[in-house]
């Protein structure tokens, strides 16, 4: 168990509060001795069977997840306008309404806003016996605990949901107030009706055929009736005859989960308004548990599998969720000194709740999660081992489980200067001969997406010549069939003007390039720097135009390198267009070629490299346009994916002028857009299957 206590270290919170997760309640409650006949339980068994074979066993919403079934059995006509109404006001919104009543008699005017399961014979078994198979029938699969209880008990929800909190779902459990069989002859103990009981998803389905239901699950599943599990107790109170409130002031009435018999309504509102007013007094301390300060939100609690976040796993040496997918990889940078930090921290907490009595030293990290939730901060669960000494000198090893948060800063509006999507983007495609061929691929993509559509886009091609080619360019022009097809597009599209500028340079720097471009453009200019990959379409320009903030913010967008087709669909045929999923590709992060700012921003922030470059003239060559605008413009620069910016698969050479990180860089990107680990992994051991078929065949 953890520390109870609340430790306030600045940014960090030591706490114990138990993540909360999402609940479903129902009732069922029954009304007399539950004893089920062999031939009626043969009818369950059958359907059980059939449901295991149409639906595979696997725990119910997912495994972050407790769903509980609570349903109620009425008795004929007597209680039916009493007890159940209250039971139904004073538990039905606790449980969202998952609240069902199951009773014996049809042809009765029913209560409204209850929701009543009436099966037609108020014998008690045959009714316990339906009441059973409409569980199964309806909601076993969507349920993982069933509890059981008379409808002349009164129940506590929210101890009754902190119960199941503290359960695993997968559990086999039969818990409540245990009793004797009559006779003696049946080992075991079953569960007494009246208090009523907790009956698992994973036991209910083990019954088999037998006389009653207490007998049938130890003799099938194995499992007597329990009143303790694990530290957790099934509190409950039996009334005594003229047994008032006054007289049950003691542990076991304020403790009790359910009390039975109730033998009014009247007294079932004063029992839920006692306890409603024990809940409330136990709010302000928070049942002697660790409070969250003001500001600080609680858990994230996901509604379905789906929002579930994900806790990593990690040791002080090893992390066990990595980046690049691998199982395993070292604790390295940030993360190291992440987890040493939370570590130093709950020790010099514990230490002062501790002392003078115990020093705790010498602490080891023996299991550590984290997981980042985006409403509150860094959470962290952390098993501890330590050495601690006391007062006398005594030593001894002990561990602590401990929880943890670094609540993220106090939220505050920021002003933004006003964007529109009405911009106009200034395209701008660098070119070398070696990209020539693929220009008309990217013409051809602007035809269609662009100019039909009539997008507000400027697009300007950049020829770089080398020295060699310049010298060419009148007899044996290198991009003289890109030139052509821009001819072609404009007599095709009058409306639409595509520039180019000729560059005559030995080292086409990206930016010695824009350092000419700029100059022949407005400071006002929306500059858009794509690649001959890239391909443009409507909705990656909005993206364009609202990510990038003259004076404010710069755009480098992610985007999706789709893998080799040979690696990706060996055997098939590539699609026209991949979907976005990660065996067609991934978003590359190695590569900062996309860009999306003002002239403005580049010539200021160009402005300031010139004193370093005093110092270091190959500066130009080694700095990228990124390195430029986080180093020198002062901008918040927004690195972020961009699913509408994709690119196809082209095996490119590295340029070796490139500085030592921008092209290791390069070279990473190249490798990892070959194809994933498994898709890599599967063609290896093909080529070793052929490569030993091959050798045994010339044997």
């Amino acid at each position: 168990m953890g520390d109870n206590v609340l430790l306030n270290f600045g940014q960090t919170f030591l706490y114990t509060k138990l993540l909360s997760y999402g609940f479903r309640i129902w009732f069922v409650l029954y009304h007399s001795e539950l004893s089920y006949r062999k031939s009626c339980m043969r009818i369950i068994l059958g359907f059980m069977e059939k449901r295991q074979q149409t639906k595979p066993s696997m725990p119910a919403q997912s495994l972050e997840f407790v769903n509980v079934s609570l349903s109620q059995y009425l008795p004929p006509k007597t209680t039916m306008n009493t007890l159940a109404v209250a039971i139904n006001r004073n538990l039905n919104h606790h449980l969202d309404g998952h609240l069902i009543f199951f009773t014996g008699t049809r042809n009765h005017k029913l209560p409204n806003g209850m929701f009543v399961v009436a099966h037609g014979d108020e014998r008690p078994v045959p009714n316990m016996f339906q009441s059973v198979r409409h569980l199964l029938e309806h909601h076993i699969a969507d349920y993982d605990w069933f509890y059981f209880v008379q409808d002349d008990t009164y129940t506590q929800p929210e101890r009754l949901k902190t119960l199941v909190s503290h359960l695993s779902m997968d559990l086999q459990l039969y818990m409540g107030q245990p009793g004797e069989f009559i006779g003696g002859e049946t080992k075991g103990r079953y569960c007494h009706s009246g208090p009523g009981f907790l009956l698992s998803r994973a036991l209910l389905l083990n019954i088999r055929p037998d006389e009653w239901l207490g007998r049938c699950i130890i003799d099938y599943a194995g499992m007597s009736c329990v009143e303790k599990y694990e530290g957790l107790n099934y509190n409950y109170l039996t009334m005594e005859n003229n047994m008032d409130l006054p007289r049950m002031e003691n542990d076991g009435f304020q403790n009790a989960l359910t009390v039975h018999p109730v033998t009014s309504a009247e007294f079932m509102y004063r029992l839920h308004k006692h306890f409603t007013e024990i809940e409330l007094e136990l709010a302000v301390d928070g049942n002697k548990s660790a409070l969250w300060p003001i500001g600080i939100t609680h858990p994230f609690e996901p509604k379905s599998r789906f929002e579930v976040l994900r806790w990593d796993y990690s040791t002080e040496d090893n992390l066990f969720s990595c980046v690049d997918g691998a199982p395993k990889c070292l604790l390295s940078g940030a993360d190291r000194d992440d987890v040493t930090n939370v570590i130093k921290v709950a020790v010099e907490e514990l230490n002062k709740k501790y002392s003078p009595f115990v020093q705790l030293s010498a602490p080891q990290l023996v299991n550590g999660y984290r997981r980042l939730d985006h409403t509150r901060g860094m959470e962290y669960t952390l098993d501890l081992q330590f050495q601690a000494t006391t007062e006398s000198g005594h030593q001894k090893s002990i561990a602590r489980h401990v929880h943890l948060v670094r609540p993220l800063s106090q939220v505050e509006i920021i002003p933004m200067p006003y964007v529109t999507e009405a911009t106009r983007v200034h395209v701008l495609l660098p070119l070398t001969s070696y990209d020539s061929h693929v220009a008309l691929r990217f013409l051809d993509h602007c035809s269609s997406n662009l100019f039909e559509t009539g997008e507000n886009a400027v697009l300007n091609f950049l020829f770089t010549y080398e020295t060699a080619e310049a010298q060419k360019v009148s007899t044996n022009d290198v991009f003289a069939e890109v030139k052509a097809k821009i001819t072609s597009v404009e007599h095709r599209y009058p409306s639409v003007k595509v520039s180019w500028i000729s560059i005559k340079t030995e080292s086409p720097g990206v930016l010695r390039i824009l350092d000419i471009v700029s100059r022949k453009h407005p400071v006002e200019t929306l500059i858009l720097l794509v690649t001959a990959d890239t391909v443009l379409n409507s909705e990656f320009l909005n993206r364009c135009c609202m990510n990038a903030i003259s004076g404010w913010q710069a755009f480098f967008p992610i985007h999706f390198q789709e893998f080799d087709p040979s690696v990706a669909y060996p055997d098939q045929v590539p699609p026209a267009s991949s979907d976005l999923v990660r065996e067609a590709g991934h978003f590359d992060r190695y590569i900062f070629e996309e860009a999306c700012f003002y002239n403005s921003d580049y010539m200021s922030s160009r402005t300031r490299i010139t004193g370093d470059l005093q110092e270091n003239e190959e500066l130009l060559e080694s700095l990228d346009l990124y390195d430029m605008f986080v180093q020198y413009s002062g901008l918040h620069v927004l690195r972020a994916i961009e699913p509408a910016l994709r690119q196809a698969y082209r095996n490119q050479t590295c340029n070796p002028r490139l500085s030592e990180d921008v092209f290791h860089r390069c070279l990473q990107s190249t490798l990892e857009s070959q194809g994933s680990r498994s898709q890599l992994a599967m063609l290896i051991f093909e080529q070793e299957h052929n490569f030993r078929e091959h050798l045994t065949h010339n044997c």
